[in-house]
């Protein structure tokens, strides 16, 4: 892998942050001259370490609003997009900004002076614009989860990679020390053989009605046919804006917080760049139980009760003990094994009044790693090849219920062997004006 792509260092990105910020303020403080080193100066395809990156915001629900809130000084927003024009221009006078509002996330992207992207739209509306953020030379932060169904994962990251771009997925479990630590001590043996892993059983999405919904008034600046994105057409209705409860908009919680909690899963695992071999339902339906096995013989088995569990991540059960991973937490069964690791947590102290004050939903650190590699130009530690494949699992628990059979996969080619059926179900039709580019 050439340095140039190599995978940034997690410990290193939070206490430079830090100390490149009191370095700053020291010097201009005194007033000492600076002589600026080649790095540090902006030119045609890099982003100069002294200039702050120009974002632009492209969706501008509830969740962009807590990114563009948590965005380090390093940064700032230069523009937004939303395809329902009322929900930016609310953000834009909440915030006190002065930003221009486009409902075309296009003309957004012609923007000379923006240098990246962040995307926050629904599951199926979030590959076409981030794939378009490619083609226009943008680096991109997109949410979570990455992609609506596994095949376009894939041509996402073929397109990061043809234009050179830095990814950041959404995941900040990534990016939170408490999680490292624990993920680590898994993949390294700390706890020695994994016997099992067993994950919260995350429901999958609800057909939509058979008859649709009845038509309703379109919202005055709402681009219905743009928010529809890739989804077959249909007449407005406000509950088709709850996308998330729908299989033709999402995953279900598979695949919301099923995109955290499986991420953790292939982190600890040290499966990032791969996935399960083999995958069988144990209970029918389209919230089934589910379990699935990898090529090292580890079985990751999705049986806890809906509602109760880990939901940002699973419990561990090794030969030296049981650990269960959550969000910026660990709990161990014996006790010891949680009180050892907490000794190698090292959090700042600047990092620990983001995490108690916004313990689930903290990004700042996970954007820092973003804005730090946007200068270095390395992968970030949620690069996109880690969240294409962590939502693929996702998608692979939600595919085995909808066949309703074991199944054998290949993580190599990304297909069901042997099974024309099953591998169906790894594209969708696209509506016309909102095909995938070509490669």
């Amino acid at each position: 892998m050439p340095a140039s792509y190599q995978r940034s260092t997690h410990r290193g990105t939070r206490r430079q942050f830090l100390h490149s910020a009191a370095a700053t303020v020291a010097a201009s403080a005194i007033g000492a001259p600076m002589i600026l080193r080649e790095q540090v100066l902006a030119a045609p395809g890099r982003t100069g370490a002294n200039d702050r990156i120009k974002v632009g915001a492209i969706g501008v629900g509830g969740r962009a609003k807590l990114l563009l809130q948590q965005l380090p000084e390093s940064a700032q927003i230069v523009a937004l997009s939303d395809c329902n024009v009322p929900r930016a221009e609310a953000f834009k006078n909440d915030a006190k900004g002065d930003w221009p509002v486009y409902q075309d996330y296009r003309k957004l992207l012609e923007r000379q002076d923006i240098d990246a992207v962040i995307v926050a739209t629904g599951e199926f509306q979030r590959v076409l614009p981030c794939i378009h953020a490619c083609q226009a030379g943008k680096d991109i932060y997109a949410e979570k989860p990455l992609t609506l169904y596994l095949s376009e994962g894939r041509a996402l990251v073929n397109a990061v990679r043809k234009y050179d771009r830095v990814f950041q997925v959404g995941t900040q479990q990534r990016s939170m020390e408490i999680n490292r630590v624990a993920c680590d001590l898994i993949r390294s043996g700390g706890l020695g053989k994994v016997l099992e892993v067993r994950a919260i059983n995350y429901g999958g999405a609800q057909p939509s009605p058979e008859q649709g919904l009845p038509e309703e008034p379109i919202p005055a600046g709402l681009d219905w046919d743009m928010w529809l994105n890739q989804a077959a057409w249909r007449p407005y209705h406000p509950d088709w804006m709850g996308w998330m409860r729908w299989r033709d908009f999402a995953g279900g919680e598979m695949t919301n917080w099923g995109a955290h909690g499986i991420d953790q899963i292939q982190w600890a695992l040290g499966m990032d760049e791969t996935g399960p071999v083999e995958m069988r339902p144990l209970t029918e339906g389209p919230h089934g139980q589910v379990t699935m096995r990898y090529a090292n013989g580890v079985n990751v088995n999705f049986v806890l009760e809906q509602g109760r569990g880990p939901m940002g991540g699973a419990v561990f059960i090794c030969e030296k003990g049981k650990l269960e991973i959550n969000r910026n937490k660990f709990t161990s069964n014996p006790p010891d094994i949680a009180a050892e690791l907490q000794k190698k947590v090292d959090i700042v102290e600047e990092e620990r009044k983001w995490s108690d004050a916004l313990a689930l939903w903290q990004a700042r650190w996970h954007m820092q790693n973003w804005l730090d590699c946007m200068r270095t130009r390395e992968r970030p530690v949620a690069d996109v090849e880690i969240g294409h494949r962590s939502v693929s699992v996702c998608h692979l628990a939600n595919i085995t219920r909808a066949v309703g059979r074991p199944l054998k996969w290949d993580p190599k080619v990304e297909q069901f062997v042997n099974d024309d059926e099953a591998n169906r179900y790894l594209d969708r039709p696209r509506r016309k004006g909102f095909e995938l580019p070509a490669a």
